[in-house]
């Protein structure tokens, strides 16, 4: 009501089956994580065609310093390249025990509209391992190539990390594409070596999504690369969530207005978890690009130290941290938003 009784909105009821842009018009696209048909279309002609993408699955996120690496050790398959996975090795018992949890497993419930297709790129990993008992031996724990860099002994089975984020503080768990309960996932991937304590900052989701290569199309301003009066808001950015969204829809609100008065779009500080969620979607690796919530983990680290120089661990303080200086670098700000 209050949307549509204000004097300077106009609403109008009708599908959109193609961005409307009139020369200069700045123009938001916000239609959502299930934008499909000749909307989709559109915005996909206008990205290369290799903008949207649909996925069944995505794989949990832990945390680097949650990681027990007195178990896992940094290794690239056959030592190619540097050491850029972190690896959780298995005994044969350590993996049939963790195998029998995975695949007797609750799993989340599908909607009536949702059907169970799944894409071999994305397949769950609850899906894959019911295939067999050896199955994941031969896909995402495979061992080839992972020996002990110190023993040189080859594990039974091999969970990989990789690096989630540009900072380096999020590893994803390779291949985990999951729809279990979030309380399963939390049990039952707490089994492998070195994530018995892994704090998750994203588990685990399977549904159906619509969004942009936001890494490869968008800038941190939230406007479509080569098109500066087309900015984009929501899920269709890659952020996930109803809060994540509503500040990616303010981010583009405020650089929409001053594009529309012949001002510079703003970038929000990356200390702030506004700018630090248009940083990560539009930074993260392209490839391996999926939709994020905003949590700790996407903040620029910080360390804390004692008065004898020594770095203090406790997550609690390290998090009050953080979040004091959000909200310092967010207060900082406002004068650039509001222009006073």
């Amino acid at each position: 009501e209050k949307v549509t009784n204000h004097p300077q909105i106009t609403v109008v009821h009708e599908e959109v089956p193609k961005i409307p842009m009139e020369e200069d018009a700045v123009t938001i696209v916000a239609s959502g994580p299930l934008t499909a048909g000749s909307l989709a279309d559109d915005i996909a002609a206008r990205t290369g065609n290799d903008s949207l993408y649909f996925y069944d699955a995505a794989a949990p996120i832990v945390s680097l310093e949650s990681v027990d690496m007195t178990k896992a050790y940094r290794a690239s398959r056959y030592g190619k390249g540097e050491a850029a996975y972190i690896n959780c090795p298995m005994t044969k018992e350590e993996y049939e025990a963790f195998w029998h949890e995975l695949v007797t497993a609750e799993k989340a419930p599908t909607k009536d509209f949702e059907k169970e297709k799944f894409f071999e790129g994305c397949m769950p990993v609850e899906i894959m391992a019911s295939r067999g008992i050896d199955t994941l031996l031969y896909g995402p724990l495979k061992p080839v190539g992972l020996e002990h860099p110190v023993t040189g002994v080859r594990p039974y089975a091999v969970v990989q990390l990789r690096q989630d984020n540009a900072g380096a503080t999020l590893y994803n768990i390779v291949g985990f594409q999951t729809h279990l309960k979030w309380p399963e996932q939390r049990r039952v991937f707490g089994m492998i070596p070195g994530l018995e304590h892994a704090e998750f900052l994203r588990y685990g989701v399977m549904h159906r999504n619509t969004f942009l290569n936001s890494p490869r199309h968008m800038r941190p301003t939230l406007q479509l690369r080569g098109e500066d009066h087309l900015l984009f808001a929501g899920q269709m950015t890659g952020v996930e969530g109803y809060i994540e969204s509503a500040s990616s829809g303010l981010v583009a609100g405020v650089n929409a207005a001053r594009i529309a008065r012949g001002e510079q779009p703003l970038v929000f500080p990356e200390e702030s978890c506004h700018g630090a969620l248009c940083h990560y979607i539009t930074t993260s690796e392209a490839k391996h690009f999926q939709p994020m919530n905003v949590n700790f983990g996407i903040l620029p680290p910080v360390e804390i130290r004692d008065a004898n120089g020594r770095r203090i661990r406790d997550k609690k303080q390290k998090k009050q941290l953080l979040a004091e200086k959000a909200l310092a670098a967010i207060e900082a700000f406002k004068p650039q938003i509001f222009g006073c």
